[in-house]
């Protein structure tokens, strides 16, 4: 994982614990226009179902002018639908959500951690050899081939066995 994707996860883990999101840090972090996208959508989401949340279902109910109705409509209706309103019983709801989803949360952050450090073992690697080709082609010019076959004993030895069993690629 490179270093930025590093820090999105980072921050997306921080964002879990904390309840608060630092949208702004993370889009800094991204480097694609795709991703850029994909945040965007995740965000405006993640701002709709938010709002949603905290607008209708966090509401408690006006409450009801019975007296008004009780001159409107009569007393005996009204007082009939006072009874029934107030004998339902909404039922609080218990998050259980969350503990069942937490452990899969935290083996996926084991699992971008050890795929980081792959990702860091394999840039180094590649970085390594990427000096090696530039340096090998700023000196291709004035390399002998005993120069090169120095780095590379392996080609060596499979010319020299092409060479032996009289081997010429036909």
């Amino acid at each position: 994982m490179s270093g930025a994707g590093k820090k999105v996860a980072d921050l997306a883990a921080k964002a879990a614990a904390s309840k608060g999101i630092d949208w702004d840090g993370m889009a800094k972090l991204l480097v694609s226009e795709e991703a850029r996208k994909e945040f965007s959508s995740l965000r405006r989401a993640f701002d709709e179902v938010n709002s949603t949340l905290q607008t209708r279902f966090s509401q408690e109910p006006e409450p009801v002018n019975w007296e008004y109705y009780r001159k409107g409509i009569g007393p005996r209706v009204v007082d009939m639908y006072k009874e029934a309103y107030d004998s339902i019983q909404v039922p609080k709801y218990v998050e259980n959500v969350t503990p069942q989803f937490k452990p899969k949360f935290e083996s996926l952050l084991i699992e971008l951690k050890e795929a980081e450090q792959k990702s860091l073992q394999e840039t180094e690697r590649l970085e390594k050899e990427i000096a090696e080709v530039q340096e090998l082609k700023k000196k291709i010019s004035t390399m002998t081939a005993n120069e090169y076959f120095e780095k590379h004993p392996e080609l060596k030895k499979k010319f020299d066995d092409e060479i032996r069993n009289d081997y010429w690629g036909y």
